[in-house]
């Protein structure tokens, strides 16, 4: 049988209720969702059943850098923090500037760390080959961005306003608007990736994945802020959001902790 959003609506409020009473008897908070957050259906699928392999790094300590991706300031160029740029048109879609600093959890800047982000063109369609929405694809726009923190910990990118798009999980499921980002410490294997939203999205109350993030206060944490200050006149509407990697205030990583 199909699912429906009332399905998933009710397992949502189930799960909410099970946590608040959780954290009433004595629990404690928890900042990210549990892998088998049961109204996610994938993620029940997919996250790891047996625990880590180690390996060895004292015999051979790139022996995991071998096998995995290399990233460095050498490979940033001027324009890559500004996805309006990147082609030889202009893409499609409302421009917004994003801005905001990398924490750690006292509120200390981390510095030139490499963050990329990628997202939806306008009309909710990711530049994927295996992109199932029948959405019209943006010539002008590919979705993907980097650059490093500077030295107060901030960073800066320019872009267009994602569109919210069908996902296929249940009947009549979408997801809000988002930006996906990831973060680098000083090897890839350090690698956390988030979501950021935008304020007041309608659809916040059925989309399973954000409501995974059961305690209310670590989910607004997800949710940028407009900011007048970050609008460049005449051109894009502005929006903050701090990402801060652990403590109390610690911003909701995909893999959990």
């Amino acid at each position: 049988m199909t699912l429906t959003q009332h399905d998933i609506d009710q397992e949502i409020a189930a799960e909410h209720a099970a946590y608040e009473k959780r954290v009433a008897d004595g629990a404690p908070v928890e900042h990210h969702p549990r892998r088998g957050y049961a109204p996610y259906r994938s993620s029940a699928l997919r996250h790891p059943k047996q625990p880590p392999i180690s390996i060895d790094t004292s015999k051979d300590p790139e022996l995991v850098e071998l096998h995995s991706p290399a990233f460095g300031e050498r490979d940033i160029t001027e324009i890559d923090n500004d996805l309006t740029r990147q082609h030889t048109g202009e893409p499609i879609g409302e421009r917004i500037t994003v801005e905001g600093r990398l924490l750690d959890r006292d509120g200390r800047p981390i510095r030139g760390q490499l963050i990329e982000i990628w997202q939806a063109n306008s009309a909710g369609r990711y530049a994927h080959q295996r992109e199932q929405h029948d959405a019209p694809l943006d010539p002008n726009f590919t979705g993907v961005g980097r650059t490093l923190t500077d030295d107060s910990g901030f960073y800066r990118f320019t872009t267009v306003q994602p569109g919210p798009y069908p996902w296929r999980q249940h009947e009549n499921a979408w997801r809000p608007a988002h930006i996906h980002f990831s973060l680098f410490g000083t090897a890839f294997t350090q690698r956390l990736v988030t979501q950021m939203y935008f304020p007041s999205d309608p659809l916040f109350p059925y989309d399973p994945i954000i409501q995974s993030v059961t305690d209310d206060a670590a989910r607004q944490r997800l949710v940028a802020t407009y900011d007048h200050s970050l609008s460049v006149p005449e051109f894009s509407m502005g929006y903050h959001w701090d990402i801060v990697l652990d403590g109390p205030a610690a911003t909701w990583i995909e893999e959990g902790r």
